[in-house]
C-alpha cells in the first residue's frame, strides 16, 4: 500500500496501515504491506481474471450507513463481476480517499467488515493506496481472481435460441433506495439488499462451462442484458411475468407490470444474470441447487438486435430508461 497522504483519522498514515489494513493483509504476495507492489502467482493452468469498481458517499450509499456495510458494499460489488465470469476470488486492491469525519473508530469498523468478508469469500487485501479528500468518501477496489485458462464466462457468447436465466430476485436495492431518498424508512430485508449485495460467487463457479454468456446485474436487468445482446449481436426477449420479485417489492410497488417495469431498470441488484443452451437448462438448474442459489427462467436469445420486455400476449412493453447512468 502506498504510504504518501496523510489521512485525518486520528492515525498517522503509517499507523493507520500498521493497524488497521496489514492484519487485512493475509496473503503473502501482499509482501505484508511493506512496498509499493504485490507479487502474485497465477495458479498453474489458470488465468487472472481482474476487475475494479468505485462507490462514492452520497451515489451509492449513505453517510449514516454503517462503515461495515460500506466496507462489505465495496468489495462485494467487485466480487459480483468476478461470480459472473465463474472466477474463483484471489485478493484485491483498495483505494481510499478518507474525509476529515472517517475517525479511526469508523475505520476500525470498515475493516471489521473487509475482515468478514475476506474469510467468507477466501481472499486478501494486497494493497492500495489512501489519501485525504475535501470531498465525499470514496473507496476503489480492484478485485483479481482466476479462473482455468479458456474457460472464463464471457458477455460474448449467447446465441439464438438459448435461454436466460436470472439469480435472486431483481428490484429490492432499488425499492430501498426509493424508501431511503424519500426518508420514509425501508424494512430490514430490502435495506440489506441495498447496503450488502450477495454476490453469487459459488453460482458462478458451478455454472461455468454450462453458462454461454454472463453478466453481473449493476445498473438494471434490461441494461445489462442489453450489453450481453450487444457484444454477442443477438436479441434477448424478457417476458415480464417470469421476472422474480421478492415480496417486499411487490408489495411496495403493488406488483403487476409497473412494478416488474421499476425492477428492471433499478440497477444495484447483483444478481448474475445468463444464457445457456436449451440442453444445459436442467444442468444449470442442478448447479444452482448445488450453489444454493435460487435461478430463474426469464426468456429467450432470437435473431436481430438489443433487447425487449414482452407482456403475457407477446407485445413490448415500452420503457422510459433501460437502467441507472452515471453521467
Amino acid at each position: 500500500m502506498q504510504r504518501k497522504a496523510r489521512s485525518k483519522a486520528h492515525l498517522g498514515e503509517f499507523e493507520l496501515i500498521a493497524q488497521l489494513f496489514a492484519p487485512l493483509a493475509t496473503s503473502k504476495a501482499a509482501l505484508g504491506l511493506c512496498d509499493d507492489v504485490a507479487l502474485l502467482r497465477v495458479p498453474n493452468g489458470h488465468e487472472l481474471v481482474l476487475t475494479t469498481d468505485a462507490i462514492v458517499e452520497g451515489v451509492h450509499f449513505f453517510s449514516n450507513d454503517p462503515p461495515k456495510s460500506v466496507a462489505q458494499k465495496a468489495l462485494r460489488v467487485n466480487l459480483s463481476d468476478l461470480a459472473a465470469k465463474g472466477a474463483n476470488p484471489i485478493g484485491y486492491l483498495m483505494a481510499l480517499a478518507l474525509p476529515a469525519q472517517a475517525t479511526t473508530r469508523w475505520l476500525k469498523a470498515f475493516c471489521t467488515g473487509l475482515q468478514a468478508d475476506q474469510k467468507r469469500y477466501g481472499l486478501s487485501l494486497l494493497g492500495g493506496d489512501t489519501t485525504r479528500t475535501d470531498g465525499p468518501l470514496a473507496i476503489a477496489i480492484t478485485a483479481i481472481g482466476s479462473a482455468p485458462r479458456g474457460k472464463m464466462t464471457r458477455r460474448e457468447g449467447a446465441k439464438p435460441g438459448d435461454v436466460v436465466f436470472v439469480s435472486g430476485t431483481i428490484g429490492d436495492a432499488g425499492c430501498a433506495l426509493e424508501l431511503l431518498k424519500t426518508r420514509r424508512g425501508a424494512q430490514r430485508f430490502l435495506t440489506e439488499r441495498f447496503r450488502v449485495p450477495e454476490p453469487r460467487v459459488r453460482l458462478g463457479r458451478e455454472s461455468r462451462g454450462l453458462a454461454s454468456s454472463s453478466i453481473d446485474v449493476s445498473d438494471g436487468l434490461l441494461a445489462d442484458l442489453g450489453h450481453i445482446a450487444e457484444v454477442s449481436r443477438v436479441r434477448i426477449a424478457v417476458r415480464a411475468g417470469q421476472v422474480p420479485l421478492s415480496a417486499a417489492s411487490r408489495a411496495l410497488w403493488r406488483g403487476g407490470e409497473r412494478a416488474v417495469v421499476r425492477a428492471a431498470t433499478a440497477g444495484d441488484d447483483y444478481e448474475i444474470a445468463f444464457t445457456c443452451r436449451p440442453a444445459d437448462a436442467l444442468n444449470v438448474k442442478r448447479a444452482a441447487l448445488r450453489a444454493k442459489t435460487h435461478v430463474t427462467e426469464i426468456g429467450t436469445v432470437e435473431r436481430g438486435r438489443g433487447v425487449v420486455l414482452l407482456d403475457s400476449k407477446g407485445n413490448e412493453i415500452k420503457t422510459a430508461r433501460r437502467g441507472y447512468t452515471h453521467f
